[in-house]
């Protein structure tokens, strides 16, 4: 569950991304380069926004260290709630990077697993660190396939109320019905084109039962349920 973003935060401009002179692959997946970890499950928790900063983050580590290591959401869910975060009532990934960054660290999975208790941060199992974080452009795909392909696996916003949504299986979803109104956080981590239809690789944090393994491919360039809104990356 998300809520209202903080108006205050930094947007980059979009002039930044259309500097690179570099012509993009016309289909990327991360988790062929292994900046991506398995799939996880939630649970009744509303911690989507806590998976979605852990991916986003593991991603970087990745990029900065040649180590792929699972990061805890439990630590975000626990730890972050004067950031803005309400733990398993929902939160926001930027709040999450901010956590981080003041933290000066966040713990592994594997020392901090997922439960849901009271703040057991421990600086001695400090897995990952962060010095900033960044929103996207409001609404612009081709930056957001830019940075994508240039910075890595993204944090986004979707709305994920529909019914389609939740039982997808495979294939392209691109339920007209879905809005603008932001209600879940995930981690974009490829785009392509299947049957003529671009297409976003989204990772879910409903564990591998959902969609195709624990993935979805949502139709690219239309900014279906708002996908493209509040898009944020963390730096390392």
């Amino acid at each position: 569950t998300l809520m209202v973003f903080d108006k205050g935060f930094q947007f980059v401009k979009g002039s930044l991304f259309y500097r690179i002179n570099t012509s993009l692959p016309d289909s990327l997946d991360w988790r062929d380069a292994g900046l991506v970890t398995p799939v996880k499950m939630q649970g009744s928790c509303g911690s989507c926004w806590a998976f979605s900063a852990v991916g986003a983050l593991e991603g970087q580590l990745k990029k900065a260290t040649g180590t792929l290591t699972s990061l805890s959401p439990q630590n975000l869910v626990d730890c972050s709630t004067q950031y803005g975060n309400n733990g398993c009532n929902g939160g926001f990934m930027a709040s999450a990077f901010q956590y981080v960054i003041q933290n000066e660290g966040i713990d592994s999975d594997a020392a901090y697993p997922y439960d849901g208790m009271v703040c057991r941060y421990n600086a001695k199992y400090r897995a990952a660190n962060c010095t900033g974080y960044s929103f996207l452009p409001k609404g612009d795909e081709d930056a957001l396939r830019i940075a994508l392909a240039t910075i890595g696996p993204i944090s986004v916003a979707v709305d994920s109320s529909r019914p389609a949504f939740h039982f997808y299986r495979n294939g392209v979803y691109q339920d007209q019905t879905c809005t603008h109104n932001v209600n879940h956080g995930m981690l974009l981590v490829g785009y392509g084109t299947e049957n003529g239809q671009d297409y976003w690789l989204v990772k879910n944090s409903w564990g591998l039962k959902y969609g195709d393994k624990g993935y979805i491919k949502m139709v690219r360039n239309q900014n279906l349920c708002g996908i493209a809104l509040f898009a944020c990356f963390p730096a390392m």
